[in-house]
């Protein structure tokens, strides 16, 4: 082998798609390069202008231009061009031009085919564009994964038991027994509609321990209009159903007809990352201290999940549910020593908590819903000392105070249901740039105890008042603009530059949280009652407000970036450092490399399109 040809070699193996070609494929491509330069504003390639080889930058940066003269692409040491029209009849496609002097090697069209023949890895990289190439590295993860892809009907080994509303209880008792079901589902005979659930713990505890008569109507024990879970729903949804509900029997319909009913043991047995043990184990401790015992349970049971390639979505849903159990079991631990409330309430909690999308590393944000019956003098001294129960246990057990105290112990933030109503009124009609940042944390809010019905109604009631008000969504947009993906001029990562972080890329500052804000404008001004990104995609995407196809990539975009940062964190925890949401690049794959800058790219335009879409003018 020729000097220079090491040289090539050398340089190849560092950059996909050569970096997965087999060492004597690549030998024999290295054997036929030639090298050409390129002086900086110079044309490289014109549209429609015959192409016989792919371009492969050794050094220096070029533009890419659609046929209309606009930006397509810029490129820089390792990348390639000339790819769509080697495919495409042998004419250019996308004009190029040098944007500094550029040096770069030409591999013949035939080599260029044999390998596109050949090898499967090199076809898929330069046959598609890069947002269908990171949808396919999304999809890639979501196949490997059996809880993501299985619907709960296929947990289904049987019809279920039904049984008239007026049946003996005993009679259903008997039933259950002969068939060796521990549920049966009571159905109106008439309309077919489901009316109820009797369980065997429903027979011990309303029958036989309340010493109702056995022949009483089996309408005296039920649970009338249970949870249910829909045949195509996934198994994983159904878990966290069951967690959210702490039921040990859900109903599975079809068109509102029942197939069956999914037990606890089913999940149990089917659930791969014992998220549902520890749930379990967070309810039955006795003390704050007891609960920040756990704390090790909850970074294995995150690893695990890494480790079993779960997407971001299935961990961070079982890591808030995991979270909102901490706060359940705090909150009755409070209670317990407290006293019962003097007026009802509900804590909420917002953020990623309330959006199902936490990580290992979070902070707690939360606030507090109060009856309007609350008077200060009489009953905040109570609330207070709840409060601070509460955050005080969650500092404990790995879920720091906020440092911008958005917590329940800022009286600020426990308010009347009332004046929740007229602060957020308030927000949307006048959105100053400190109410804008409220918003942003407080209009994603979930109840996690209490009058949870609250909750709900505020949230409405936001959705409903903001798509009303096309100057908020115009600021919040500016406002979900304002952190930038970190991809500079030549699409190379921009570090941080200061601080311990210095030389890395904070993955949440500028990747899931721009893509959480700029989904949640287009989910407000499309009345989407969602609160997880990826549900509130789906409501915009079936609005028809994005550009064809853009949709998806923001969803495989959020998909990436959520799994770098997520992994990031277990590679911390595995190396012994703690977990945080900065990235080094020397950290990061080829692959990831250039998966991340795609993803960067599509939030980049996507922000781009937020800013035109929700401009006074056209907001709404």
């Amino acid at each position: 082998m020729q000097p220079e040809h090491h040289e090539f070699l050398d340089f190849l193996r560092r950059h996909p798609p050569f970096d997965q070609l087999p060492d004597d494929s690549l030998e024999q491509a290295v054997s036929t390069l030639d090298v050409a330069y390129f002086k900086a504003g110079t044309p490289i390639l014109d549209f429609g202008a015959p192409v016989d080889a792919l371009y492969i930058i050794r050094s220096g940066a070029v533009e890419v231009l659609r046929r209309s003269g606009e930006l397509y692409n810029r490129l820089s040491e390792g990348g390639i061009f000339g790819e769509f029209g080697l495919l495409r009849a042998g004419k250019v496609r996308f004009p190029v031009r040098a944007l500094e002097d550029t040096l770069v090697y030409l591999l013949p069209a035939a080599e260029f085919l044999r390998l596109f023949e050949q090898h499967d890895y090199f076809a898929d990289f330069v046959e598609v564009e890069d947002r269908t190439r990171l949808r396919q590295a999304v999809a890639r993860r979501e196949d490997a994964n059996d809880l993501l892809s299985a619907p709960v009907q296929s947990l289904l080994h049987r019809a279920p038991l039904l049984v008239a509303p007026d049946t003996a209880a005993q009679a259903v008792a008997l039933q259950m027994s002969a068939e060796v079901v521990s549920a049966a589902l009571v159905v109106d005979g008439a309309s077919g509609r489901m009316q109820g659930i009797v369980t065997d713990r429903d027979i011990r505890d309303r029958l036989v321990c309340e010493g109702l008569a056995y022949d009483s109507p089996v309408t005296a024990i039920m649970t009338p209009d249970p949870i249910c879970a829909d045949s195509d729903q996934l198994v994983f949804e159904a878990m966290l159903t069951m967690l959210k509900a702490n039921v040990h029997h859900l109903p599975v319909m079809r068109k509102n007809q029942p197939q069956g009913v999914v037990e606890l043991a089913d999940i149990i047995r089917h659930e791969s990352q014992n998220s549902l043990f520890l749930v379990n184990s967070i309810h039955r401790q006795q003390s704050a201290e007891e609960l920040a015992a756990l704390l090790p349970d909850v970074q294995a049971c995150f690893q695990r999940m890494v480790n079993e390639d779960a997407n971001s979505h299935m961990i961070g849903t079982a890591l808030a549910v995991i979270g909102r159990s901490f706060k359940q079991r705090l909150l009755e631990l409070a209670e317990e020593r407290l006293g019962p409330p003097p007026v009802p309430y509900c804590f909420v909690a917002l953020g990623s908590m309330a959006r199902d999308d936490q990580t290992l590393v979070t902070d707690q944000d939360n606030a507090m819903i109060l009856d309007d019956s609350f008077e200060p003098a009489l009953h905040d001294g109570y609330f207070s000392r709840l409060a601070a129960f509460v955050s005080d246990g969650l500092n404990q057990c790995g879920y720091p105070y906020c440092s911008g105290g958005i917590m329940a112990t800022n009286p600020e933030w426990r308010k009347r249901l009332s004046d929740w109503r007229l602060t957020f009124t308030q927000w949307i009609e006048q959105p100053t740039p400190q109410f804008l940042l409220n918003s942003s944390v407080f209009f994603d809010l979930n109840g996690v105890w209490g009058e949870l019905r609250w909750a709900e109604d505020l949230y409405d009631m936001i959705v409903s008042k903001a798509g009303q008000h096309p100057r908020f969504l115009a600021c919040m947009a500016r406002n979900a603009v304002l952190r930038t993906p970190p991809l500079g001029f030549f699409k190379d990562f921009v570090m941080e530059t200061d601080g311990r972080h210095s030389n890395s890329i904070n993955i949440k500052r500028r990747g899931t949280a721009p893509l959480n804000d700029l989904i949640r404008v287009h989910a407000l001004a499309v009345g989407s009652t969602s609160l997880n990104a990826f549900s509130r995609l789906h409501d915009v995407i079936d609005a028809g407000i994005l550009p064809p196809g853009r949709g998806q990539d923001l969803r495989d975009a959020l998909e990436f970036i959520a799994m770098v940062r997520i992994r990031h964190q277990a590679l911390d925890l595995d190396t012994g450092q703690e977990p945080d949401n900065n990235v080094e690049p020397e950290n990061l794959s080829e692959f990831e490399r250039k998966h991340l800058k795609d993803a960067f790219q599509i939030l980049s335009n996507a922000q781009k399109f937020l800013t035109y879409r929700y401009t006074p003018n056209r907001a709404g």
